[in-house]
């Protein structure tokens, strides 16, 4: 399980179009309870632990883990303010997945 969590941080250094980065970031993504703390960082800019506890609607244990899961995949950024823990979207990280993307619609947009 180390070794996993290991590779999943080298992975995010890698190429753009490193197959396994694009992997991490959908993988990280891939939950409804994620997509909305993205979104809602995406509109705040930033956000206290317990703000998106509250907003998210889910158990703090939950809601932790799901904070857990994007930020060991470099979407978003944790900063401690005292007793709590500030939390920022890091957009650059979603590059690669943003690349891929394009160049799947790219085609399909000629297309039409």
């Amino acid at each position: 399980m180390a070794a996993a969590k290991t590779q999943e941080t080298q992975t995010l250094a890698g190429s753009m179009h490193d197959p396994v980065t694009i992997a991490v970031l959908a993988k990280a993504l891939a939950h409804p309870a994620r997509l909305g703390i993205v979104k809602m960082l995406h509109e705040r800019q930033a956000c206290i632990g317990c703000d998106i506890v509250d907003r998210i609607g889910l158990a703090q244990s939950t809601t932790s883990e799901h904070l857990r899961i994007l930020k060991t995949a470099g979407i978003i950024t944790g900063e401690v303010e005292g007793p709590r823990v500030c939390y920022a979207l890091n957009p650059s990280a979603l590059e690669p997945l943003r690349q891929l993307l394009s160049e799947i619609a790219a085609p399909a947009a000629k297309a039409k």
